[in-house]
């Protein structure tokens, strides 16, 4: 990836922040100075992912360092190519983690606070407590990776939905066809993980629970950025949007 100098919202402040040219910068050292306050990577530059990922305290909550390197890195890119129209939120869905676990990260990145951290299921033909299997074919009832923004909402057979759409071609350019969209299942629950249930799986929506989905959606529809993580070899290196 080329070194944009990206405007990004930070607390209330519009901060140009340079972009690692880095495929992947999970290694940097990260360092805080005491003088500015900033987080700074091995070479003395201020880090704002970084920054984000310690401020939302995302390693205690299971989510990597390698996944959220990989998310802010399609995120700036999605800024600098004006694919997100609405850039203060984004969302992570990490499939590397089982379904008990509470992988989905909705990050409010303007003022460095992690609003949302629940379940969310993957497609019934992606595998059981782990998804370890990826689609864009229709009817393939599997999840699909990558990078999407959010669209439009509509009331539908699950009440409220959010439409998706995807924005790597053949990776997951088909899930407004394949109607994969955020929706609340009553198959996604704490209760479930808690007894030791194998979460429900969908027909490859990310699904949440019912209780959270209305505010979920509600803050993250109409043009936010949406990742959805494994750490899959076929997907890294044919990603466009992670290896540009």
């Amino acid at each position: 990836m080329k070194n944009p100098i990206i405007p990004i919202s930070i607390g209330l402040l519009c901060t140009a922040f340079a972009i690692s040219p880095t495929a992947r910068i999970a290694n940097a050292a990260v360092t805080p100075n005491a003088a500015s306050g900033y987080l700074l990577d091995s070479n003395n530059v201020f880090s704002p992912a970084a920054d984000v990922y310690q401020s939302t305290n995302l390693q205690m909550l299971g989510l990597s360092k390698m996944a959220f390197d990989d998310a802010w890195e399609g995120y700036t890119y999605l800024i600098s190519h004006q694919k997100i129209r609405r850039n203060q939120f984004l969302t992570i869905c990490d499939f590397s983690q089982p379904s008990s676990k509470k992988r989905l990260y909705i990050i409010d990145v303007s003022n460095k606070k992690l609003i949302f951290n629940t379940y969310v299921s993957h497609g019934r033909n992606s595998g059981k407590e782990y998804a370890t299997n990826f689609s864009n074919t229709p009817e393939s009832l599997q999840s699909s990776l990558g990078f999407y923004t959010t669209a439009a909402t509509y009331n539908g057979a699950h009440g409220l939905s959010l439409r998706l759409e995807g924005l790597e071609p053949g990776i997951n350019n088909n899930a407004f066809e394949r109607s994969i969209v955020i929706h609340g299942a009553a198959y996604v629950d704490a209760a479930r993980a808690k007894a030791g249930i194998l979460m429900g799986r969908s027909y490859g929506c990310p699904a949440v629970p019912q209780n959270e989905a209305t505010p979920i959606i509600n803050t993250i529809k109409n043009g936010t950025c949406l990742f959805i993580y494994h750490a899959s070899n076929e997907y890294l290196n044919k990603s466009k949007i992670l290896n540009d």
